[in-house]
């Protein structure tokens, strides 16, 4: 069971690391999960054999002996849910338990971007007079300009960077796809490489291409603090993650005319569908831009008759 447990701690690390949920969420969800976790250790039930009827279970002594709220139901739920479908894309289980319950699922959230504007500050933020600036540049370079996810980003060593404007990572499940790079970015690894990673290594044995100051792999919580440290020092206010620059990423190649199908090849979905919301995050943005710069598109005062 304390291996189930470690499972639950990852999904609580990815959704800080990767989605940049807030520290009072991880807890709320923390403390969902472990409720939930408890129960089923109590009935000796493994969170891999779950059923649509025990997590029925669970809701029901929750609602009845803690007379929670519905909506304090509604997020232990959704809690559960993100869980289950975290081990599915990680290969852990076959199928969400969650999906064969008649339970609401809540809004949909599109997740929040970045724009150009913003990405551009971003990238003009690493200083490269110091000793970690070329690293800090090259690891945000391709992160907007490939997609990949924060733990295939950290993943690649040396040589998983093809010259002629190809990555090698592995995603989820260990499957092996190649994506394409652009120009800024290439030559922002190349620099890094001939500037600063000779400097941080300690050993030449080392085949991680992006280090840390001790000279070993790069880590996801690392390279997190980094990315949050340039947000507030260029002043952009949205949560920042590493996940918010693969967003963005898909966001701005669907907004320029990418075709879905691409996309999702690029960021590695096993699903369409689920590289279908970048659509609804560009028809949104279009939508706000409408609104906001055309002449008719909102009445600023009554209007008066002739």
């Amino acid at each position: 069971m304390e291996q189930e447990r470690h499972h639950i701690s990852e999904y609580l690390n990815h959704l800080l690391i990767e989605r940049g949920l807030s520290d009072n969420t991880i807890a709320a969800y923390e403390n969902d999960l472990t409720q939930f976790y408890n129960f089923l250790k109590a009935n000796n039930i493994s969170i891999f054999a779950v059923t649509p009827n025990a997590i029925i279970d669970f809701l029901t002594v929750i609602e009845a002996e803690l007379k929670s709220k519905s909506s304090t139901i509604a997020r232990k739920t959704a809690a559960i849910r993100g869980f289950y479908h975290y081990l599915l894309t990680e290969d852990l289980i076959d199928e969400n338990p969650l999906d064969a319950l008649d339970v609401a699922k809540s809004e949909t959230k599109l997740p929040e971007i970045l724009t150009i504007e913003e990405v551009d500050k971003l990238l003009s933020m690493p200083d490269l007079t110091t000793k970690t600036g070329y690293r800090d540049l090259a690891m945000m370079e391709v992160l907007y300009a490939t997609g990949l996810r924060v733990s295939e980003l950290i993943g690649l060593d040396l040589g998983d960077i093809d010259p002629l404007g190809y990555v090698r990572c592995f995603g989820k499940g260990g499957k092996e796809r190649i994506v394409p790079i652009g120009t800024k970015a290439l030559r922002a690894v190349e620099l890094y490489i001939q500037r600063c990673r000779s400097r941080l290594v300690k050993h030449r044995s080392e085949t991680a291409l992006f280090v840390n100051t001790r000279g070993k792999r790069m880590t996801r919580q690392g390279f997190w603090r980094i990315l949050k440290q340039y947000g507030q020092q260029c002043g952009i206010k949205k949560p920042l993650s590493p996940h918010i620059l693969r967003h963005s990423f898909a966001t701005h190649l669907i907004a320029n005319g990418a075709d879905l199908r691409s996309v999702q090849q690029m960021l590695g979905h096993a699903d369409i569908a689920t590289t279908q919301i970048y659509t609804h995050l560009t028809r949104e943005h279009l939508r706000t831009v409408y609104q906001t710069n055309h002449p008719r598109a909102k009445i600023n005062s009554a209007r008066k008759d002739c």
